[in-house]
């Protein structure tokens, strides 16, 4: 029996978790994308404790009338995620996709992030 796009999606974040760990010195960034919003937390996996995070539900990165759910708005997260991390005093993260190809909002997220200063 084939596998479904969920599954196959969660097979492939296990994987990755696998090896992406996130520590004081270089915590991990994490991105959850929904079809509506894109998140994004930067997480220290040894103390299980989110430092700073940023989404597209957020007041201050999208107006009322905006979709969450385009490059632009990944763009965003992104650079405000970044700009949070570097005033936390966090420089380099490992990059988490969650899951999902890099590719598309995952994509413009995380080069919007490098642009911004963070170390991925």
């Amino acid at each position: 029996m084939k596998a479904s796009r969920k599954e196959v999606t969660r097979r492939r974040h296990a994987r990755i978790r696998r090896r992406v760990v996130g520590t004081p010195e270089r915590p991990r960034l994490a991105v959850f994308r929904s079809n509506q919003h894109i998140y994004a937390q930067v997480i220290d996996d040894t103390a299980h404790h989110t430092l700073v995070a940023a989404s597209t539900v957020e007041p201050d990165v999208l107006k009322p009338d905006e979709s969450g759910a385009t490059q632009e708005a990944a763009a965003q997260v992104g650079k405000l995620v970044a700009e949070r991390a570097l005033q936390a005093g966090i420089t380099q993260v490992v990059f988490d996709r969650g899951g999902k190809l890099y590719h598309g909002r995952v994509a413009a997220l995380a080069e919007a992030a490098r642009e911004a200063g963070l170390g991925l």
